[in-house]
């Protein structure tokens, strides 16, 4: 589907555009990843709403968290972040107490989205996306349909050197967590070791760690198995209906973006106006017909069509299913020992 790539030029164009004149003096400043809303989101809530917002990005959720810790949140007004990055600005005093009278479009969400373990009730983040992580393969190429983590982990020889796993500290620990049958917030000293052991010994096998090109190296059969977040995987399948998503037996985590407004914003009815917008339906809906991530808000997932389901099945996970898997959290002071689990991963020969 060229339409896509086509849409994902478009908005590095306007991201880039974007960053040239970041936090310069404006009245709303929104922080977010590339591409990850629509290009002209932010001219349309300015002609709407008649505020003067502006987009910054960031690339990672570290990124951004190192900012907002260094200046107390100040600076910005809105930030998208992971649902364990929330979790921390709020632990910090940086996330706003969220007064849903002025956010009237959070009614558009599924009930189960006000139920996340790191939020319930949505007291300081709205949530834009969620989904889950598993197998993207080539149907086409790989013998047996995979169905478990080692599948990927311990891959038969004819997929070794043709598998990719996700770099980021986080899922890269969870495949090998869910893999041993742990938690994907296992902070058990013991429990990590024999999870960077099995990780060590996987990555001899890899192609390579990949974030953000592994639905590439699908579509040119450079891999054939590799770990992806469902959305991403989908951008696969639009150019080739031989890649399909699985998730292993041994599960999934959940995962959410989510939308948070800082406590130090000086521009916080513009920050309301601009998360109700954003969860406006037609709004929230270009992302999950554009991204091709499954957002929660079940006024704007009605209105995806059955062909566009068909051709991606795994937009038609329903949030009962994604509840059922264990959400990603903000471990504490173990995020030192997952940093430094993921380095020796890293580091190893």
């Amino acid at each position: 589907m060229n339409r896509k790539n086509a849409i994902r030029r478009t908005m590095l164009g306007a991201g880039l555009a974007c960053c040239a004149s970041a936090l310069m003096a404006g009245e709303l400043v929104v922080s977010n990843w590339d591409g990850y809303m629509a290009p002209d989101a932010i001219d349309s809530f300015n002609a709407a709403s008649g505020h003067a917002a502006e987009l910054v990005l960031h690339g990672t959720n570290e990124e951004i968290m190192g900012k907002l810790i260094a200046s107390k949140g100040k600076g910005y007004d809105v930030v998208f972040v992971s649902s364990p990055f929330a979790e921390v600005l709020h632990n910090l005093g940086l996330a706003e107490d969220l007064d849903h009278a002025k956010i009237p479009n959070i009614s558009n969400l599924y009930a189960q989205a006000t139920e996340l373990e790191h939020d319930p009730g949505n007291a300081f983040s709205v949530p834009y996306a969620w989904g889950t992580t598993g197998l993207c393969y080539r149907s086409d190429l790989v013998s047996d349909t995979p169905d478990s983590w080692m599948d990927l982990l311990t891959p038969s020889e004819d997929l070794s050197g043709k598998t990719t796993m996700l770099a980021t500290d986080r899922w890269l620990l969870a495949a090998g967590q869910l893999a041993k049958g742990y938690s994907v917030n296992e902070t058990d000293p013991d429990k990590l070791a024999e999870v960077r052991d099995l990780l060590i010994d996987a990555k001899g096998t890899l192609l390579a760690y990949d974030d953000t090109t592994f639905y590439a190296k699908l579509v040119s059969g450079e891999a054939e198995l590799v770990h992806a977040w469902d959305g991403w995987c989908n951008y696969g399948i639009a150019e080739n209906a031989d890649i399909k998503y699985v998730i292993p037996e041994e599960g999934s985590d959940l995962w959410v973006d989510t939308m948070v407004i800082l406590k130090s914003s000086e521009n916080k009815d513009a920050a309301y106006e601009f998360v109700n917008f954003i969860l406006d339906p037609a709004n929230h809906g270009w992302a999950a017909e554009n991204i091709l991530y499954k957002v929660p808000n079940e006024t704007a997932m009605s209105g995806l069509s059955e062909d566009f389901i068909a051709q991606f099945p795994n937009m038609g996970i329903g949030p009962d299913e994604l509840l059922g898997y264990e959400q990603l959290r903000d471990v504490g002071e173990a995020q030192r020992d997952y940093s430094r689990t993921v380095s020796e991963i890293k580091a190893a020969n």
